[in-house]
């Protein structure tokens, strides 16, 4: 499995963006070849995060051409920065 995470800084409305993910972008990476999961999280002090997993490196990297191009055209204005992304295979989970 290969799982990427990214954080958001300086979300302007974190419950506005919580919606438009839930009901806007996890509908398009539960398309994505390979998917197993996805987590939005809201850590507080304007700063979200998000996991997502998928079987495979294939999967992962779609989910962030995916993720770039839906911010992009939807929540450009609730996320005025670019994500600070890690990704990289899964070795151990429960």
């Amino acid at each position: 499995m290969y799982a990427v995470v990214r954080r958001y800084e300086g979300v302007t409305d974190p419950a506005e963006a919580a919606r438009r993910v839930g009901d806007g972008f996890v509908p398009l990476l539960r398309q994505v070849r390979g998917f197993v999961a996805y987590y939005w999280v809201d850590a507080g002090e304007g700063v979200m995060l998000s996991t997502s997993v998928y079987e495979d490196q294939a999967g992962a990297d779609e989910s962030v051409r995916r993720a770039a191009d839906f911010v992009r055209d939807n929540l450009a204005s609730l996320l005025p920065h670019p994500p600070q992304v890690t990704a990289g295979p899964v070795v151990a989970g429960g």
